[in-house]
Order: C-alpha cells, then structure tokens, then sequence
C-alpha cells in the first residue's frame, strides 16, 4: 500500500503543479486526475476514456451533477466496477493498483440522498397491523415463570 500511495501520490501532486498555471489561463477548475482523463476530481471532457477504469471514473461524472454530490448507487457503481477492474488479470498491474485505489475511495466518497415520495398518514384505526398484538404462550423465554398479575389488596397494605 505504501507502495501505490507513493507511485500514485508524486505523480498526482506534480501534477497539480504543473497544471495550475494552464489550468488559471483556460477558466476551467483545476482536475486532479490520479488517472487517464476522468478518475479523479474533475476532468478532461471531451476527451475519450483512456481504458476500463477510466470508462468506470467517466460513468461516475456522468451520473454526478455538475458541482454536486453524487447518489449512493452511483458511488456504489464506481466502487463495484473499480473492484472488479482491480481482479482482473488481464489488466496491467498498474491499472489493477490504480482500481484497487478508486474502488477504496469511492467507498469513502460522500454522497446526497435522493429524495423519495412522502408517506402518507394512515389512521390507526385503518391499519389492522397497528394493534398491539399479544405474545403466544410458546414464545416466552425459557426459564421464566409467569408472575401472577398484581391485585389492588396487595397495594393497600
């Protein structure tokens, strides 16, 4: 792991050196890419996806809004396909850190929850399921006998 966070880490970090004074002259924010055109904050839209994690990272911007948060299924998405990326052994060993590295930040990434449709108040005269429902003698637990209900004499006393 020390490993990758240096072989990622130097790179991305002379990178955003670099491309600070390009990046103040176009007006676009600066992106700190960690890899190809799309796998890290912002990006170099329109430029094409670079290989599999890259088409991974880019379907993520597609599903984040602009200057937003992105859902929980979308972070999910890039964790999962980042994973698998990462057991591929068809892909070079650099990639397969790489996706080991996305599919960990993407499962720390925030995220906003979609807002769902509100509920509707239901009496609870209407909801049969609503009234409390009594234990069955079977499901008391083991080893404990019943007290027997106190009577209003033994209160007086």
């Amino acid at each position: 792991m020390r490993l990758l966070t240096m072989t990622l880490g130097v790179p991305l970090v002379l990178a955003c050196g670099f491309a600070a004074p390009a990046l103040a002259q176009s007006g676009r924010p600066p992106a700190l890419l960690i890899h190809g055109n799309y796998c890290g904050p912002g990006n170099n839209a329109p430029l094409p996806p670079i290989d599999a994690l890259d088409a991974a990272c880019a379907r993520h911007d597609a599903c984040t809004p602009r200057g937003g948060m992105a859902t929980p299924a979308c972070n999910a998405r890039l964790q999962r396909e980042a994973e698998l990326i990462s057991r591929d052994p068809r892909q070079p060993e650099d990639i397969r850190d790489a996706a080991g590295f996305v599919a960990f930040a993407a499962g720390m990434m925030p995220s906003r929850q979609v807002a769902q449709a509100p509920v509707q108040d239901v009496p609870a005269q209407a909801a049969p399921w609503s009234r409390p429902v009594q234990a069955a003698p079977w499901a008391r637990p083991v080893g404990h006998a019943a007290l027997p209900p106190a009577s209003a004499d033994e209160d007086d006393e």
